[in-house]
């Protein structure tokens, strides 16, 4: 029988993430008449690194990768996480990395200042690793938003990427960007590229989330080929593969 504190505090969250797209915060005007598509991972698996970074790089891509620092190294029984090298390997390579908080925590339950803490935490953790690790942009943990923490997020972040679906065009609220989660069943991953023939046919910024790429991925990854099959089309239909920053960059100079 579920958990009945565990079924209200679910629905809380999609409640809060629903009053969140009724009241906006700080916007971006995502005007652009080339497609545009951001590949991202969050957590961040040892699989996106070795198996996903390079399947963006040869499809002349980069992606935007949310670290928990918290989490660096973790050994789990289905996944493993990368470690700092693994940080430092991506930097190297050109993709970027964001900040998913330090502890992995739930910003509905955190105070404000657990929250501030936690986030200078994970600033500090990643600026050890390199002092170019200076994380711009950040993804809510379990999806989950929160409207008392939005201040401070968008104080120190350029934008916060939720999980609830949606292409973000026109005047978009930069501190909850939608986005489309790259999970079982791997069908629904290969059925994703209808999302980018939409956003070739109408010109936005579709943002795609995933975890691991495995051939027996966790519910909350898929398989290499199948990534590397919506990576390929994205790049066949002239969609622009940028990170999230680099996105944001692309809007703010055409405003």
């Amino acid at each position: 029988m579920p958990d009945p504190i565990q079924v209200i505090d679910n629905l809380a969250g999609r409640v809060t993430n629903r009053l969140l797209t009724r009241f906006p915060g700080p916007m971006v005007e995502v005007r652009t008449d080339t497609p545009i598509v951001s590949f991202t991972f969050d957590d961040v698996p040892d699989t996106a690194l070795s198996k996903g970074a390079g399947i963006l790089e040869a499809h002349g891509g980069r992606g935007t990768f949310y670290i928990a620092a918290g989490m660096l190294g973790r050994e789990e029984e289905a996944r493993n996480l990368i470690d700092a090298a693994g940080c430092a390997e991506l930097v190297a390579r050109g993709h970027e990395i964001g900040c998913h908080t330090h502890s992995h925590i739930n910003l509905r339950h955190a105070s404000r200042r657990q929250l501030y803490n936690d986030l200078s935490h994970n600033a500090d953790a990643l600026a050890a690793i390199s002092p170019n690790l200076q994380p711009r942009n950040f993804a809510f943990p379990y999806n989950s938003g929160s409207f008392r923490q939005r201040a401070e997020l968008a104080r120190r972040y350029r934008s916060s990427r939720g999980g609830l679906p949606g292409i973000n065009r026109g005047m978009t609220d930069r501190s909850f960007l939608r986005s489309y989660a790259l999970q079982q069943p791997d069908e629904s991953v290969v059925g994703m590229r209808g999302l980018i023939d939409e956003v070739v046919s109408n010109p936005g910024w579709l943002i795609f989330f995933g975890h691991d790429l495995s051939p027996n991925p966790t519910p909350y990854g898929c398989t290499p080929e199948s990534f590397e099959g919506l990576v390929r089309h994205a790049r066949e239909r002239g969609c622009a593969l940028l990170t999230v920053n680099q996105a944001l960059d692309h809007f703010e100079a055409t405003t």
